[in-house]
């Protein structure tokens, strides 16, 4: 059963209402409903139906907040403990994050309508434990992609995984009973588990100084961060400023940095903290969400840490090796690279004094629009180019890859690891935001290919999600056929009947948009957003049995923005007769994967 069914059955189970209309259910019947126990119900009046509406609701919800109160205990906070108003008003809003949104779609009975509103709420007690079943398996979903993420090096998702499974357990009635099946065939008490997998994240946390720059009013401090003494493939924290807790660092491939303005930092003194709350990111879960603003929040002192640069400090272990993509690039490593060190140390320069204009030479039309976004995604600041491979592809060069900050105001940081394309003519063709290690070594090492083919997937997939991540509309809309096919699937509620009230009531709608279509919407969504970062996992390519250029590209996306998230599944069928233009003729985009666990995929076009 896929993530969106879950969340949905949630949400039906609880407000299962029998629907009456006005012709068919009298005052008798609503007494009828009053009177029996094994109902819950609330009845509210007003000017408007939306007020009167209101009115049942809260108090249908104050009912199901006594009854399930009546059946089990909530954990308390140490700071509601002893005070039992508190603990009620703490109680009654966990019970509305089951409740609230759910009830405000579905069917009512209006007895009276505007200017004399009444509206009638009910529930059968039965149905009420249907929806905490439901949420314990989200906990259960929740713990397993933790796992998963941990076991890839993926921190900041194992660590975002495992707190939102804690959260959800504090608002289950049955948090003392929820066991998590180990792999190893252990079985866990969830209650006590989860704090020991989190605090055990942080213990094995690493961190040590990798440069320090000293500039007119900034230090910034690069840093090398593992776990089990393994580069992080992602880890997302804060670091104290001197007078504030600073924006959130995106890490990646082990790296990081954090920046002073105005101060000297003392590498002695520097504290830092772990992100595991990732408030923003719930925003894809409307269920997490309202859970997030409804439960205090759990703190875990071991995810602040101090820098030290003592040799014994466990903070300052030699850190380990960068993480490498798989040799495959050794076979098509340019020697002899002066020329395009010597080109890349003039963008450096000019990046690091602001003043672009003085290489825009260096550039081809392309080379330079790309060149002009990045420098427009966030402060771009140049961390680390000591690393630098160079590799002979398609008649270029590629610069794999020099590692960049990126800062948003009052925002998220990043690190990007950024690559550059320099053509025979010793001219920047093209830059892009590298895929990670780990995504980039799942297409390197199918050596059932060519390196030119693995090579040229890697490059089209590094192009395309930067491509949307500078907001390069233009590249975009050159990159799809004219005739191109664009899905867009979206979860959307159906209407409940007497027969299907109980049932998974949220459908996929596919949408259907011609090229001049998604482009429109695109130029739309770009504008209202000050920043875009695309990270993509899982990928599956075939070859089209049809033609031996055409490939289908299944892969996971993480979408994040200022402004909006979502996970979902994208697929590509793309044309590299040409591997200098590829051509996407159908794109679609999913939420969920299908019944059978599948998503769209070659043999649907």
């Amino acid at each position: 059963m896929n993530y969106s069914v879950k969340v949905l059955l949630s949400l039906v189970w609880l407000v299962s209402v029998v629907l009456f209309s006005n012709s068919n259910c009298s005052a008798q019947d609503i007494d009828d409903i009053k009177n029996n126990s094994e109902y819950l119900w609330g009845e509210g009046k007003g000017i408007t139906l939306n007020k009167a509406d209101k009115m049942a609701l809260d108090m249908l919800i104050s009912q199901i907040s006594t009854h399930v109160k009546s059946k089990t205990s909530f954990n308390r906070n140490e700071s509601t403990t002893g005070s039992e108003n508190i603990y009620t008003e703490n109680f009654q809003s966990v019970v509305q994050t089951y409740s609230q949104a759910t009830l405000n779609n579905t069917e009512r009975l209006v007895i009276g309508n505007e200017p004399d509103a009444h509206v009638f709420r009910y529930i059968k007690r039965s149905e009420v434990k249907k929806v905490f079943e439901q949420r314990k398996k989200k906990i259960l979903e929740f713990v397993e992609n933790g796992r998963k993420a941990k076991q890839n090096l993926q921190i900041a998702d194992a660590l975002r995984y495992y707190y939102w499974s804690v959260v959800l357990l504090k608002s289950h009635p049955d948090a003392g009973e929820i066991y998590y099946n180990t792999p190893t065939g252990e079985k866990k008490l969830l209650l006590s588990y989860l704090p020991v997998v989190i605090n055990q994240i942080f213990d094995d946390m690493s961190f040590s100084v990798n440069k320090t720059l000293k500039e007119e009013n900034m230090t910034t401090i690069t840093l090398n961060i593992n776990y089990k003494d393994q580069p992080v493939t992602n880890f997302d924290y804060a670091f104290w400023s001197g007078k504030n807790w600073s924006n959130i660092v995106s890490a990646r491939d082990g790296q990081g940095f954090m920046e002073f303005y105005g101060v000297d930092a003392d590498v002695n003194k520097i504290k830092l903290k772990a992100e595991y709350i990732f408030e923003g990111e719930s925003r894809i879960d409307r269920e997490l969400e309202e859970v997030l603003h409804s439960i205090e929040h759990v703190p875990f002192r071991k995810s602040y840490f101090t820098l030290s640069a003592t040799a014994t400090d466990k903070l300052a272990k030699k850190p380990a090796p960068k993480p490498k993509e798989l040799q495959i690039a050794k076979i098509a490593e340019v020697t002899s690279t002066a020329q395009y060190q010597s080109l890349l140390e003039q963008v450096f320069k000019a990046v690091d004094t602001k003043q672009y204009n003085t290489v825009k030479h260096l550039f081809t039309t392309n080379g330079y629009d790309a060149f002009t976004k990045l420098l427009q995604y966030g402060n771009a600041r140049i961390l680390d180019k000591s690393d630098i491979r160079y590799l002979s592809f398609n008649d270029e060069v590629l610069a794999r890859s020099a590692t960049m900050a990126f800062s948003f105001a009052n925002n998220k940081k990043f690190v990007e690891h950024v690559g550059f394309s320099i053509n025979k003519d010793n001219k920047i063709s093209n830059i892009t935001f590298a895929l990670t290690v780990r995504a980039a070594n799942d297409i390197l090492g199918k050596d059932m290919w060519s390196k030119e083919v693995r090579l040229t997937l890697t490059s089209f997939l590094e192009t395309y999600k930067t491509a949307y991540a500078l907001k390069r509309l233009n590249y975009i809309e050159s990159i799809f056929a004219d005739d191109a096919l664009i899905i867009v699937g979206r979860e959307v509620k159906v209407k409940q009947t007497v027969e299907n009230r109980y049932k998974n009531n949220k459908i996929v709608i596919y949408n259907k948009y011609n090229k001049q279509q998604y482009i429109k919407n695109l130029k739309y969504s770009f504008a209202r957003k000050e920043f875009i970062n695309l990270k993509f996992e899982d990928s599956y390519i075939r070859t089209s049995a049809k033609s031996p250029t055409t490939y289908g590209i299944q892969i996971k996306q993480n979408y994040y923005s200022s402004n909006y998230g979502d996970v979902g599944y994208l697929f590509l069928l793309i044309d590299l007769e040409n591997p200098a233009e590829p051509i996407i003729h159908v794109r679609t985009w999913q939420p969920n994967r299908n019944e059978d666990g599948s998503i769209y995929g070659l043999s649907d076009f």
